[in-house]
């Protein structure tokens, strides 16, 4: 009964709307006091966790890369790519949605944050569709969906929060995501073109531009493609660490930006404000999650889980489509950093034991979140998009629900064929 009352108490502050961060430490310190009937020790352990969870050289890896993705943002790297790709696109039915999956895409090797990919996206890429007759729920739902590269393409501040938690090569992590991510960028355009050569109202005919045009845009994406090309080959090469990576990247777009007059210091600071809000809310999430953590290893339920699995003597790929399934189903509720922060200390150790590489499982848990985000009934970047678009929130799930099946032939895709995601980490120094 003990082991139970920090799960209840972890669901009701949920319900309650209490914040992610102090719901997991309450249950947490609930559980260690629960199970050590020392109060003393839990208050040593919230000292000392708070100071590890503030001082943890890795996760300095996490404030470069949104700031990385802030600087960029704020340089318009983001309209520069879809100005030049829907040049070369826009003739081609639902091209401009087609843009809008590149540049998501490109745009995820400069942030590693889906929600923020979204606001940027539905400012830029959604009032031109919408201006050449594209439905709210193709337009809304291609960047709700697009956006979720952004968690698998480095440098992705999920994935550095899943090889915290787990103890894994965070270099090796990131850049694991590369090949499943040009997959399901892929999948995402093949899904696209199916479904506006089934409803075509959905995407009418656009415009078409003369070679010239089409040349000349691409010309301000050269700044974008250098920061890109410099940030993974930092971390292919292993030459630099990824919080240097992190560091080199954030002042690489700041030059960017003000080389091109489009960042001042009104940007600059508003740029440190927001990554300072962000990184304190995932630190403070990083702490809750630690603290829940403690209790449950103090409970064993992980240990438990394992013994009762060993015991059914299941297949492990049952095994594993089981956890598939829970990922999906919990990620309806909850966003991305929580989920991975709370089932991780579940889910790991039973992966690990069954055989299979945690950088696989690092990208599988990647691909299975990513569904949660713009999935109902919360999908956190599905209401970012709703916001940021106006549009209706039904209509973006109708959108996301539809594109959905790509993420999901991706991920049975990376399921089935592991080497997609460990084949480049393999070849890393």
């Amino acid at each position: 009964m003990l082991k139970v009352l920090p799960m209840i108490a972890l669901i009701v502050a949920l319900l309650f709307g209490v914040p992610i961060a102090f719901a997991l430490a309450a249950a947490g310190i609930l559980g260690v006091w629960l199970m050590t009937g020392n109060f003393d020790m839990v208050v040593g352990m919230i000292g000392t966790t708070l100071f590890s969870s503030a001082s943890d050289y890795l996760l300095t890896t996490i404030p470069m890369f949104i700031l990385m993705a802030y600087f960029a943002s704020s340089s318009g790297l983001a309209r520069d790519l879809f100005t030049g790709l829907s040049n070369w696109l826009s003739h081609i039915r639902g091209g401009l949605a087609i843009t809008t999956v590149f540049s998501c895409g490109i745009f995820g090797a400069m942030s590693g944050a889906s929600v923020a990919a979204a606001s940027v996206m539905s400012n830029i890429a959604f009032p031109n569709m919408r201006r050449y007759g594209y439905s709210e729920e193709l337009a809304a739902g291609v960047i709700g969906v697009g956006a979720t590269l952004d968690i698998l393409i480095p440098p992705s501040v999920a994935m550095v929060v899943y090889g915290i938690a787990t103890e894994t090569s965070i270099g090796k992590l990131l850049i694991a995501g590369v090949i499943p991510g040009i997959v399901l960028g892929i999948f995402l355009i093949l899904t696209i073109l199916i479904w506006v050569k089934i409803r075509p109202a959905h995407a009418p005919q656009t415009y078409r531009v003369s070679w010239a045009e089409r040349w000349n845009g691409l010309l301000p994406i050269w700044p974008s493609l250098l920061l890109i090309i410099a940030t993974l080959g930092l971390l292919y090469s292993g030459v630099a660490t990824p919080t240097e990576v992190g560091a080199i990247g954030a002042f690489m777009s700041l030059i960017i930006g003000v080389t091109m007059k489009r960042i001042g210091w009104r940007g600059m600071i508003e740029a440190l404000r927001l990554t300072i809000r962000v990184t304190a809310m995932i630190f403070l999430i990083i702490f809750g999650a630690k603290m829940f953590g403690y209790f449950m290893t103090l409970s064993q339920i992980p240990q438990s889980l394992l013994a009762i699995v060993a015991e059914m003597q299941l297949n492990r790929w049952v095994v594993i489509a089981g956890i598939v399934v829970g990922y999906f189903l919990i990620s309806m509720f909850m966003d991305e950093l929580p989920l991975l922060l709370i089932t991780v200390s579940i889910t790991f150790p039973l992966v690990t034991s069954l055989g299979f590489d945690p950088i696989w499982f690092g990208v599988m848990s990647m691909m299975m979140v990513a569904m949660g985000l713009v999935f109902p009934p919360v999908g956190m970047v599905a209401f970012v998009v709703s916001a940021a678009t106006k549009v209706d929130l039904v209509k973006v799930y109708k959108g996301t629900s539809v594109l959905m099946i790509a993420i999901i032939a991706a991920t049975i895709l990376v399921m089935v064929f592991p080497e997609l995601a460990l084949w480049l980490p393999s070849r890393m120094k």
